[in-house]
């Protein structure tokens, strides 16, 4: 939970209708986030620990804690594995 996380470099994103589409610019390939995702990502345009990604939210969805964090770490995970983010 104290880990920062911050966006890889040689990347490319850009808001689409509440979304947001990240390109990969060493692969070429492009990946699509949903509103949710959208949120995370514009969050660790500043690099942020998981718990403040956490915290905030908690305070702009209504969700369950534990629900919070475990599709928070999932999604960080897919994105590190995608060399998406750095931990």
């Amino acid at each position: 939970m104290h880990a920062t996380i911050s966006i890889s470099g040689d990347l490319v994103s850009c808001d689409l209708n509440a979304e947001a589409v990240v390109l990969n610019l060493r692969s070429g390939r492009y990946y699509g986030l949903d509103p949710v995702g959208a949120r995370i990502w514009n969050l660790i345009q500043t690099p942020r620990t998981v718990q403040e990604i956490r915290d905030i939210l908690l305070q702009d969805y209504e969700v369950e804690p534990d629900r919070c964090e475990g599709d928070l770490v999932a999604l960080l995970e897919k994105l590190a594995n995608e060399g998406l983010v750095d931990v």
